[in-house]
């Protein structure tokens, strides 16, 4: 067996390996993206309805936020149930965790409760929790804890779901490129007199010259 024949067997091995690999990847990331999907759906999130560019940004006006990215998408209303609304509903949590907190993130609150609901980093002037005697925490801040624990969670799945689609592709394309290594390989291993009578058979210029 010639050193053709050879390479041409292990490049027809190596092509059923990417063919096989290309399925494989595009079945887990189907798989994956229906999983995804099938997750945010049975958490029942639904759109509130000023989950809409117009309004959230009234919203963030009345408020007096400032420097702050209105989503240009809209799931008032809608179903969460794809990681691309998922993501969406995600940018008007934040708006309104910053509507609930003055337009300050947690690290710019402070830590302890007042009386007055402005806060304080000082333990001495905050709130006493009446049974402990412990100075209180701030509520303002559990609100952004809280918002970012389900946004984190919603953004995830958006990660995950275009890693999926991301992995669809990527098997396409190991799909496609086996089978084109593969038929040039099959076609290597086909006899130089098959191939010529092939050729000339399907070329008319060919057999005009050969007529002539």
């Amino acid at each position: 067996m010639g050193k053709k024949r050879v390479f041409s067997w292990g490049g027809i091995v190596a092509s059923a390996i990417l063919i096989v690999f290309g399925i494989a990847t595009i079945v887990i990331a189907v798989n994956g993206r229906s999983e995804v999907r099938k997750d945010i759906k049975q958490e029942a999130v639904v759109g509130s309805p000023d989950m809409t560019p117009k309004a959230i940004q009234a919203e963030a006006q009345k408020a007096g936020l400032k420097n702050i990215t209105v989503p240009s998408c809209s799931v008032a209303n809608q179903a969460i149930d794809t990681g691309q609304k998922a993501h969406c509903f995600a940018k008007y949590m934040r708006i309104h965790a910053l509507e609930a907190t003055g337009g300050l993130t947690y690290a710019q609150m402070p830590r302890y409760a007042t009386a007055d609901g402005k806060g304080t980093n000082d333990a001495a002037a905050a709130v006493k929790d009446p049974k402990t005697g412990q100075p209180q925490d701030n509520g303002a801040r559990t609100v952004w804890i809280n918002e970012t624990a389900l946004s984190t969670a919603l953004n995830t799945s958006y990660f995950a779901e275009q890693v999926s689609l991301f992995s669809i592709v990527m098997g396409i394309a190991l799909l496609l490129t086996g089978i084109g290594f593969m038929v040039l390989c099959i076609r290597l291993l086909m006899p130089a007199e098959k191939v010529e009578h092939d050729v000339a058979r399907t070329s008319p210029d060919r057999e005009k010259v050969a007529v002539a």
